[in-house]
């Protein structure tokens, strides 16, 4: 796959793209600014240091978490930073079920008082999670319903929403606002920006994601992360044209809503059946096609 022009930056919406520019020690700078921009906390991060990625449940039968980006700070608070590309039915859930890892391991043997350390969600998304709130960013912690007082500071998530964040170059205010249009525009980007120029980071952040400035392995990586993330809109573009032709014609008979549900469902089947023969990891097919684990299992 050749590369053009407005290929100049790499996409932070791959796999490839975002641990390259957010999860290396040597740019560990821009993720802290970038999270000192977001997290509304007093004591700002001063240094990070990156965990494992890959965290496994209490026993050898329960279920893994891969972390995008999971690190802490001198202070010992845990940051769990996700890209999240398309829309996931139980992305709450799933948000909820990674936190719980950097929780559980913080038990001690022994005597031990419960006392825990902060722990933060950040799911970077590249899709709308709330149709009705037109803000692109949450902040979720638990509160008490009568007063609405936060009870727990302890756990926070932070939700962006990047299709709400439509923001130009000249209407840009804040440095975390920086971060956002460089997110949202950095691949079809040729020049930098005037505005984003009077910014050091941001700058840094620029050169970071040079495609050129890759190695010739990494370059090699990026573009087969591309492709893997153009074969997918690609397959589910398809997918929905022909759920919704499936379900059109069903719908003749037992109406045009059930006809619909139920053609998607058969043409989700037949993609988590392409993706099983191609050996794809099952969290990637749930993500895909919205099957449980079971209905997959069962096509085996």
């Amino acid at each position: 796959m050749c590369m053009t022009i407005h290929d100049k930056y790499i996409d932070p919406f791959t796999d490839f793209g975002f641990k390259h520019i957010f999860g290396k020690e040597e740019n560990k700078h821009l993720l802290i600014s970038f999270l000192n921009d977001l997290l509304d906390i007093d004591d700002k991060i001063v240094d990070i240091e990156y965990r494992n990625l890959e965290k496994l449940g209490l026993s050898i039968i329960d279920r893994r978490a891969i972390f995008d980006v999971f690190c802490t700070d001198s202070k010992n608070n845990n940051f769990i930073v996700e890209l999240q590309r398309s829309k996931q039915k139980y992305f709450k859930d799933r948000a909820l079920y990674y936190t719980s890892f950097p929780i559980q391991e913080q038990s001690h043997r022994g005597d031990w008082d419960y006392e825990l350390r902060k722990v933060f969600f950040v799911g970077i998304l590249d899709f709308v999670m709330d149709e009705e709130n037109e803000d692109y960013l949450s902040k979720v912690q638990l509160v008490n319903t009568k007063n609405n007082e936060v009870f727990y500071d302890k756990l926070t998530y932070y939700y962006l929403e990047m299709p709400k964040f439509k923001k130009q170059e000249e209407e840009l205010c804040t440095h975390l606002e920086y971060w956002l249009y460089y997110l949202n525009n950095l691949v079809d980007t040729i020049e930098i920006p005037q505005k984003l120029k009077e910014d050091e980071v941001i700058i840094d952040a620029f050169k970071v994601a040079e495609f050129l400035a890759l190695d010739k392995d990494a370059k090699w990586s990026y573009q087969q992360d591309l492709k893997r993330r153009l074969d997918y809109k690609a397959v589910m573009d398809y997918a929905r044209e022909e759920a919704e032709e499936i379900g059109f014609k069903i719908g003749e008979e037992i109406g045009l809503e059930k006809g619909l549900e139920k053609g998607i469902k058969e043409r989700n089947i037949e993609i988590a059946k392409n993706l099983l023969s191609q050996n794809i990891e099952i969290d990637i097919i749930i993500l895909s096609t919205g099957l449980s684990l079971e209905e997959i299992e069962e096509l085996y």
